[in-house]
């Protein structure tokens, strides 16, 4: 047993290492990415001293303090003494070109100082990563803003990650693709081209140092798209349009046939070798070389589409032998996956943020699109995954590879859609798919916790004790007063009545659960709907309740409820009163349930633990009614289930909206750094989000059950003893 524990024990502290040193080697990756991109700064600052050019070099001189000092919080990690020296010189640097004759002499120290910085030398591609992110976005800044330095630092950034490639140890052909593409990268900067092009290349190289090529879930369609692509490059070409039919063999190739990669290498890896060079150096040399239509032509008839059609046989064969392909650790490694919130606080604060982050970069997305700046939604969405969601892969993909790779898709079809010009409400479809999976994400990196769980089962609890309180305390009534007055023969159509509401409840909830699991796209739309349903309900109930507060008004509620039965003598009457006083609650709890388990997800446990003991709660209660003859404090039995119910309805408002704003149906307006941003399982549940709207409207309700119950319970109580003491008063003087 003790050995037992001794392995778990291992076993959890080897998890736990494995995360930190993955942050441990990104963060050693960023501390040589800022001393390889600062001492190329210097170096062009020096190259321009010696051309006598000093507005260049002034201009170098502030790219290389600026992104020294994006990295100075992790360089001060590595405890060099000397990191607060390089950054004071290099912003000092800048000032000194004008006056100081010595300036060689200080960048010559600065580079000293810089190649003294303790890193590990064997993170090769995460630098070549990095780097080339800081190419992408000093290349697009050169382009659009017409920045001849930005655009020059660029090109020595994307040089100096090639030439890292010698440090690396990938195989022959993934080695033989990624030098392809830097030859295909420098190509386009030199001529200038357009930055989404260049963009989308250098995400393609980075997916491909870090091994991050991933598997679409819809092979066929990845197919389809590419045999569509090299139909439209067909025409292009007899239109004459080389130029455009070229544009169509990159997309073909980057933005999917990198997606069957993986797929095709397990099944025949001659085809896929064989595929490369023909669609991404053969195909585009025929293009470039203004080959005859008919030479494409017979290439692709006879060469790509036929490998193509082999491929996607030979994939669809084994993935009918090994359905599993897509999901287990053939293709995505899930050897030893974690569990769910298995990660460290620092990667679940990682993950929060860039989710936030990314959200506002789709909002941008789709600003853009609306707008018609193609250019500038393909480039934001490019960066939310680049820049973003990339970190947020890290944990994830070692708890849900497949889902990781879901999002991965999204995120290229929403590239793809954009490039393409699509339809607004079509890159709104999967803006809102991927603002959906970002919550999963998050709740997948974060774990459910302890306090949202005790949440869930204290607000279910207190769901079903609430519904089913006012049923136990009539039934309760109507029991007592045929004992009372000798109709014991009418108790069995009371039991009728109860069985018969508790089926009709289970038959609305399966109608009900039936109902949302088909609505497909819109059952975002119907949770939606359901909550605030739920939101209007519980308003209604809790003020119905709170006026039934005191007990001498629910005994005459009561009273006038088994009058009605027995004065009409029907047998009916009793089982319509029973089944009516059960169903109407069962309806409601059906509809507060639905509603809940919206967002109560991966809680059901805790809310099917809540209801259970509610159950029971409420047998106890009736026990105790019927056998011990106790009077219940109805005062504090129904002020607590409306104070319940008015926070249940106030978290219910606030998922609704949130749902809409995911449906980009209610606008949404960030409040994150003035309203707690709250773990997602949490703000679930409380329905607290750092949002305009959401709060707004929290607030608004808030304040308008405040108001009420002052009202209620204070000033209306002091208004009838008032005019109680006045009647007195009046009684006492005619008496007189």
């Amino acid at each position: 047993m003790k050995i037992r524990i001794i392995i778990v024990f291992l076993v959890f502290v080897a998890c736990i290492t494995c995360i930190d040193d993955l942050y441990a080697e990104q963060d050693s990756a960023s501390i040589r990415t800022a001393v390889d991109s600062t001492f190329l700064g210097l170096e062009q600052i020096r190259d321009s001293l010696k051309s006598n050019n000093l507005d260049d070099a002034k201009k170098y001189s502030t790219l290389s303090s600026e992104i020294f000092g994006k990295y100075v919080q992790i360089l001060r990690t590595t405890g060099y003494e000397h990191v607060d020296e390089i950054h004071i010189s290099l912003l000092d640097l800048n000032s000194k070109i004008d006056t100081d004759t010595d300036v060689l002499f200080e960048i010559d120290k600065i580079q000293n100082l810089l190649l003294e910085v303790p890193y590990d030398q064997s993170l090769p591609d995460y630098v070549i990563v990095n780097l080339l992110s800081i190419a992408d976005e000093k290349y697009q800044t050169g382009i659009q803003n017409n920045d001849e330095i930005s655009y020059q630092y660029s090109l020595k950034l994307i040089q100096k990650a090639e030439t890292m490639l010698s440090e690396t140890n990938f195989d022959d052909r993934l080695d033989l693709e990624i030098k392809s593409f830097f030859n295909e990268l420098n190509s386009l900067t030199e001529k200038r081209e357009d930055f989404v092009k260049v963009g989308n290349l250098i995400t393609v190289i980075q997916k491909d140092v870090l091994g991050t090529e991933t598997v679409a879930f819809d092979q066929s369609e990845l197919y389809q798209n590419i045999y569509v692509l090299y139909d439209e490059l067909v025409e292009s070409i007899d239109a004459g349009n080389y130029v455009v039919a070229e544009e169509k063999a990159i997309v073909a190739y980057l933005d999917n046939f990198e997606y069957l990669e993986p797929a095709i290498e397990k099944v025949d890896k001659e085809l896929l070798y064989t595929l490369e060079i023909d669609m991404r150096e053969n195909l585009r040399d025929m293009i470039k070389n203004n080959k005859s239509p008919d030479e494409i032509k017979q290439f692709l008839e006879e060469k790509i589409i036929p490998d193509l059609n082999k491929s996607e046989s030979l994939v669809s064969e084994h993935l009918s032998s090994n359905p599993l392909l897509l999901t287990k650790n053939e293709i995505t490694n899930d050897d030893g996956l974690k569990k769910m919130g298995d990660s460290t606080d620092e990667a679940k604060s990682i993950v929060r943020n860039e989710v936030d982050f990314i959200r506002d970069s789709l909002d941008d997305v789709v600003i853009f699109y609306e707008n018609g700046d193609f250019q500038s939604a393909y480039a934001t969405a490019r960066t939310a995954y680049l820049d973003s969601y990339e970190f947020v892969e890290i944990p994830l993909r070692t708890i849900a590879p497949d889902f990781t790779l879901e999002v991965e898709y999204q995120f290229a079809e929403l590239r793809n859609l954009i490039d393409k010009k699509e339809d607004l409400g079509k890159v709104r479809e999967v803006v809102i798919a991927i603002n959906r999976n970002l919550d999963e994400s998050e709740r997948l990196v974060s774990g459910t916790g302890s306090l949202a769980p005790s949440i869930a089962f204290t607000s279910s609890f207190a769901i079903i004790f609430r519904e089913g309180l006012e049923s136990v305390l009539i039934l309760g009534a109507i029991m007592t007063y045929l004992e009372a007055s000798r109709h014991n023969q009418l108790k069995k159509y009371i039991y009728y009545g109860v069985i018969a509401a508790f089926a009709a409840t289970a038959i609305t909830w399966i109608i009900a659960s039936y109902i949302i699991e088909i609505s497909g796209a819109n059952r975002e739309l119907i949770e939606a709907i359901a909550a605030l349903s739920a939101t209007a309900v519980l308003f209604y109930v809790s003020f119905w309740v709170l006026n039934k507060i005191e007990h001498k008004k629910w005994m005459e509620f009561v009273k006038a409820k088994v009058w009605q039965a027995t004065t009409t003598g029907s047998v009916m009457v009793f089982v319509m009163l029973s089944f009516f006083t059960v169903y109407r609650e069962g309806f409601e709890t059906v509809l507060f349930y639905q509603a809940m388990s919206g967002f109560a997800k991966y809680m059901e446990f805790y809310v099917g633990l809540g209801f259970v003991l509610g159950i029971l709660s409420l047998f106890g209660l009736y026990f105790v009614m019927r056998k011990l003859g106790k009077r219940l404090p109805l005062r504090a039995l129904f002020g607590l289930t409306m104070g319940v119910g008015a926070y249940l309805s106030i978290a219910f408002l606030g998922n609704a909206i949130r749902e809409l704003q995911i449906l980009d149906i209610v606008p949404y307006t960030s409040m994150i750094g003035i309203i707690p941003r709250l773990d997602i399982n949490l703000a679930a549940m409380t329905g607290i989000y750092p949002t305009l709207e959401t709060v707004v409207a929290q607030t608004i309700l808030l304040g308008v059950y405040l108001l009420a119950s002052s009202y209620v319970l204070v000033l209306r109580p002091n208004k009838e003893k008032q005019l109680a003491s006045m009647r007195k008063s009046r009684g006492v003087k005619d008496v007189q």
